[in-house]
């Protein structure tokens, strides 16, 4: 019954982290969005206003303190849904491992009673 108790509690396991990946997930896609419209805005800033060359914008922008902010707030949104799916699949193969161990001990115990 160990190994049931285990499955259950891996389910269980499996259930939470499937939520918390839709919460990782909407915030990536805000932390992209907000990246996103920052970087266009500073890049139109310093063309239009500061009449920077295009060949030179995208070297610069990236180091525009509030760029480097939203791009750094996008990566940890990143990095937490990556590692979110990650435990998802690690959960997985738990669950899997555990369902071989039941069918070969089951399994022991029928051919056991045939003989």
């Amino acid at each position: 019954m160990d190994l049931i108790n285990d499955i259950q509690i891996l389910m269980d396991e499996l259930t939470l982290s499937i939520k918390k990946l839709r919460q990782h997930g909407n915030a990536l896609a805000e932390a992209e969005r907000d990246y996103k419209i920052k970087l266009r805005q500073e890049a139109l800033k310093l063309r239009v206003e500061d009449n920077f060359p295009v060949t030179l914008i995208n070297q610069i922008i990236y180091g525009i303190p509030d760029v480097a902010e939203k791009r750094y707030k996008r990566d940890i949104a990143k990095t937490l849904y990556d590692t979110n799916q990650e435990h998802i699949n690690a959960t997985k193969l738990k669950l899997r491992l555990l369902e071989s161990q039941i069918q070969r001990e089951w399994g022991n115990v029928n051919n056991e009673g045939k003989r």
